[in-house]
């Protein structure tokens, strides 16, 4: 949609006047066939169309350009009213400049800044609201530390208030208690299991050992064993050969 035509000040150009919703040029954008319109107007015919809505030429989003420089100059050499004019503004300034005035614009209707306040209210008139808004919050004049809203002051009791958040922290404290206490417990069955696990290995690595060790001695006793026999044979062939 583009800017009310009432806004301005003198004559406004044909040419710089949306083909679509006939206001003047918002963010305009030019077709091949030299037609204006303003973005979300075209963006918006061409969901449905596929044509110029002035002369029926096939276009599409990817044909639009910028506007021309000297008739984008005009447009922002245009004077108009700033959009608050019915709440005081009287300011005229160029199309160029309207945006920037706006924003800072005392007439603006702008929101409190409270949180819970549905008032709008006008940019200049703000601090004044702030003043008296029935949400704007202050520390407990008591001395208790808590933030209170002023509607809420017949109603803040500092006793209560920290005997329940005395309650909270109390409730917090022993969540985390019992959370150290599980992740205590998970880690020590954690290493327990990882413990019965490794002495079950050793175990099973000195069985290893000890059938080792049998199978060796089982092999010494057999070498002397043999030994033994070889040396009695010896011994015996020796006496053989004496006897001769």
């Amino acid at each position: 949609m583009g800017y009310d035509i009432e806004r301005f000040v003198g004559y406004v150009n044909e040419g710089l006047l949306c083909s679509i919703c006939r206001d003047v040029l918002e963010d305009p954008l030019q077709a091949p066939c030299e037609h204006a319109f303003c973005t979300a107007c075209i963006h918006g015919w061409l969901v449905h169309h596929s044509n110029c809505p002035e002369d029926r030429q096939m276009i599409d989003v990817s044909l639009l350009r910028p506007l021309y420089r000297y008739m984008k100059n005009d447009l922002n050499r245009l004077q108009l009213h700033c959009k608050n004019r019915e709440y005081g503004c009287e300011m005229v300034c160029s199309l160029e400049s309207i945006d920037r005035h706006e924003r800072e614009c005392e007439y603006s209707q702008i929101p409190c800044s409270n949180a819970g306040c549905t008032v709008q209210i006008e940019r200049r008139n703000l601090d004044g609201h702030l003043a008296v808004c029935e949400y704007r919050s202050r520390e407990c004049p008591n001395g208790c530390g808590y933030t209170i809203l002023s509607a809420e002051d017949t109603q803040h009791n500092c006793v209560a208030e920290l005997r329940t958040e005395l309650e909270l922290l109390r409730s917090e404290m022993i969540c985390r208690v019992e959370e150290a206490k599980h992740e205590m417990e998970s880690r020590l069955d954690s290493q327990r299991r990882h413990m019965v696990q490794k002495e079950s290995i050793l175990q099973n690595e000195i069985e290893e050992l000890k059938s080792q060790m049998s199978r060796m001695m089982s092999d010494v006793r057999s070498l002397m064993a043999a030994e033994r026999q070889h040396r009695q044979e010896l011994e015996q062939a020796e006496l053989e050969k004496r006897e001769l």
